[in-house]
């Protein structure tokens, strides 16, 4: 496969085993253009080379970088670590007609410790997750098909997420699919050298194994209502 992406610099894992050390504000305003510079363009240039890839086997997932990159900053508000930054940058790729109200979605981040990939959803709201379950029930086959692929069990490994003790409500627990119900979260995830990130391969490692999770993300997106598309009112005077 042909990569239009070259690879990170070695400074930007440089960058995050630094910032994992001196985690402040302090440290990071002045350090700030050399993350512009090493870290944040370079991710919104490998988004872009994704894009590219996905166009070809999932184009409705490919997203803008400027929506697709998440911000550098940390939400506070709620957490007993008061650390204001992330020490890695990530990615994700929702489905365009489904926004972001939890559907399935492409991941991956890049740090000083790790590539990061995987795919699936982490936090569905409630009214989602009750609608992949209805599905899974009536399913589990296809869904056991997809995950017991060459290419999924090579590259991904198996299913991952919460689950609860119990079979939810409103399923027996002899249910054909009591064990895929019991999921809170379900999710591909892999974390691979943060080396493969300095050089070309990256782009490679990424979509080859989005590749491969496409028809997991597209299971779990089946049920999910479609957000309506905009009309042209153009077209309806032609």
């Amino acid at each position: 496969m042909k990569t239009g992406f070259p690879g990170f610099a070695p400074e930007a894992l440089d960058f995050f085993r630094n910032l994992a050390r001196n985690n402040r504000r302090e440290w990071f305003q002045p350090r700030k253009p050399v993350f512009e510079t090493m870290v944040k363009q370079p991710m919104h240039q490998l988004v872009e080379a994704v894009n590219g890839e996905l166009r070809r086997f999932a184009p409705e997932y490919a997203t803008d970088p400027a929506k697709a990159v998440f911000r550098i900053y940390r939400d506070t508000r709620f957490s007993k670590d008061k650390s204001p930054y992330k020490t890695h940058i990530a990615a994700s790729f929702r489905h365009r007609e489904l926004g972001g109200e939890g559907g399935a979605g492409f991941y991956f981040a890049v740090s000083h410790k790790e590539l990061a990939i995987g795919g699936g959803m982490y936090m569905p709201a409630p009214a989602t997750l009750l609608a992949v379950r209805a599905h899974l029930a009536g399913h589990h086959r296809e869904l056991r098909k997809i995950l017991a692929a060459k290419s999924v069990r090579a590259l991904l490994g198996e299913l991952q997420g919460e689950r609860l003790t119990r079979v939810p409500k409103g399923w027996p627990a002899d249910h054909p699919a009591a064990d895929l119900l019991r999921y809170k979260q379900l999710f591909l995830y892999i974390e691979l050298a943060p080396e493969l990130a300095v050089g070309p391969g990256i782009q490679k490692e990424i979509v080859s194994r989005f590749k491969a999770m496409a028809p997991f993300l597209e299971f779990l997106n089946a049920p999910l209502p479609r957000r309506k598309q905009k009309i042209d009112v153009r077209e309806l005077l032609v």
